[in-house]
């Protein structure tokens, strides 16, 4: 009996130094920050905090592929549509590296205003741009997959075509893994594992795959600028999910970017330590985490980069991708445009909605540009209530 009691004695007490090891996902002895030492102070010159912050993300983001030797196209194929025309064609992203897109430009005079529609994650790697516009000289498989993706995430709306019929010239790429770029003929074998082989490979190479999400999505922002029939100051980024939170990268480290809508990705990153959380999915994380990232900065730090320049973000209340550290990330990235006296140039909502891009929420992104991009900005409009349900 002694012998027993002694051995299950020490079971327990191996299971407890187990237990130890990790905490919530976290390793012993850490705990979530709370303090991001470069993060603004509300003191000092702003602008060269800004850049220093800039220069820290880009470092942090690894190795940058190198930069397209020219701003030119070739359409692949057009679709005459009501008030615009949508081109399928292709750029190049980087040195080299030619990548199909869906270019839509509005009949009449230019130059226009123009966005960059940036699409979710999902886990649908199978389409990507083809989420924002609808699918130009696409399989009927193609088409069926885009119809069925935006009836369930966007209320039926492809919304690049939605803003490329109110005047606006819209570009939507694929972001690396999905669609065209992804894995097998015409990207249709991707899936988590190659997500995380990529992810993997990647940062044993010096690089980040958010980092390349994102020079890509920067790359893409000069393309649109240097086109002849865009008013290069009037260019607006938006998306929705992992889109969104493309859009606030981008923003912060483009000054190309007149105005930015930012649909249900914001928190603070203490906030996504959460377990089940989308960051702590393998290579699902590492498409929208920045190692390293949370030693000096939280994600509103980085997004206040954006300031002071015109900032739209949406949430949904019942968001179980994000149930905590919205308001807290709204509060903080608000404190910044307000220490900058710019306070009416940033709009944070909350929706009583899911993790999605509704009507409702459309119609606040369509306000908000047709206030930032369309007309001389109007500050009262901004200034609205913060919260709707």
């Amino acid at each position: 009996m002694k012998k027993f009691i002694l051995i299950l004695t020490l079971l327990l007490s191996l299971q407890a130094v187990e237990a130890q090891e990790v905490v919530g996902r976290m390793p012993q002895g850490w705990q979530p920050l709370t303090t991001y030492p470069m993060a603004w102070s509300g003191e000092g010159n702003f602008e060269e905090w800004r850049s220093e912050v800039r220069a820290k993300v880009v470092e942090l983001m690894g190795i940058a592929p190198e930069a397209p030797q020219t701003t030119s196209y070739r359409i692949v194929t057009s679709e005459d549509r009501e008030g615009y025309v949508a081109h399928k064609i292709e750029f190049e992203v980087s040195r080299g590296n030619w990548v199909l897109a869906y270019l839509l430009i509005p009949k009449g005079e230019g130059p226009f205003p123009a966005l960059v529609a940036l699409h979710d994650h999902g886990a649908k790697f199978s389409i990507g741009k083809e989420k924002m516009v609808r699918p130009i000289a696409e399989s009927a498989e193609v088409v069926a997959e885009a119809e069925a993706w935006v009836t369930k995430n966007y209320d039926g709306v492809f919304t690049g075509d939605w803003f490329a019929s109110q005047g606006y010239v819209v570009l939507a790429t694929d972001a690396l893994l999905w669609g065209n770029r992804g894995e097998g003929e015409e990207g249709r074998q991707t899936n988590y594992d190659t997500q995380q082989a990529l992810a993997s490979n990647c940062l044993k190479l010096g690089t980040t795959l958010v980092g390349l999400i994102t020079w890509d999505d920067l790359r893409s922002i000069d393309f649109l600028a240097a086109q002849p029939n865009v008013d290069a100051s009037r260019i607006g980024i938006y998306g929705h999910s992992m889109g969104g939170h493309r859009a606030w990268m981008a923003a912060a480290l483009s000054d190309k970017v007149a105005a930015v809508a930012s649909v249900c990705w914001m928190a603070t990153s203490d906030a996504l330590l959460a377990l089940g959380n989308n960051e702590l999915k393998g290579g699902s994380a590492f498409t929208m985490q920045i190692p390293f990232l949370s030693r000096w900065l939280d994600n509103p730090d980085v997004a206040s980069l954006i300031c002071p320049r015109p900032a739209l973000f949406i949430s949904g209340t019942k968001d179980k991708l994000f149930p905590r550290g919205v308001e807290e990330a709204y509060g903080k990235m608000g404190r910044v445009w307000l220490s900058r006296q710019a306070g009416d140039r940033l709009r944070c909502e909350r929706y009583d909605a899911p993790h999605c891009f509704n009507l409702e929420m459309q119609e606040a992104v369509r306000l908000f540009f047709e206030c930032a991009l369309l007309v001389n900005f109007a500050p009262n409009f901004l200034n609205k209530s913060h919260s709707r349900s």
